[in-house]
């Protein structure tokens, strides 16, 4: 399989793990740092663009979801929506540093979107977040791997 494949294939699990999809990425970079298969530096990359991508995704429907908020079909309920909403309100943009966590750091983005928090921001925020996840798996390898 040719290198690009490889880092595209990361990518796409990495993009796919930021949905709420049952997607690991960090098992399929742990594999491949693990059987030595490619560039760290170009693992690390594409890894992190896949995520912060995935992410801009949630951001982006979360911007546009609530017109649909008042169809039956609508699968967050308002109280949980509310509920949403009041936590990212009480901690602030500054929740998306935590946007890296399982289960909870999509629903914080796809929240930052129904919000409206800027873009810039966002994009900030949560490239730091989703780099220091995958910069710690790789330094875990290089240092102890």
């Amino acid at each position: 399989m040719s290198d690009l494949l490889i880092y595209l294939g990361l990518f796409w699990n990495a993009f796919l793990a930021a949905t709420i999809l049952p997607v690991f990425s960090e098992l399929a970079l742990a594999g491949l740092l693990a059987e030595d298969i490619g560039s760290p530096l170009l693992l690390f990359l594409f890894a992190t663009a896949g995520n912060v991508a995935g992410s801009i995704l949630n951001w982006w429907v979360g911007s546009r979801i609530t017109i649909f908020q008042h169809k039956r079909w609508f699968p967050v309920r308002p109280n949980q929506l509310a509920k949403a909403e009041k936590y990212f309100a009480r901690y602030g943009v500054w929740s998306l540093l935590l946007a890296w966590l399982p289960i909870i750091g999509d629903p914080i983005t796809l929240v930052a979107g129904v919000l409206k928090t800027p873009f810039t921001i966002f994009l900030v925020l949560v490239a730091i977040s989703k780099a220091s996840r995958y910069a710690f798996i790789v330094a875990g390898f290089h240092f102890w791997g």
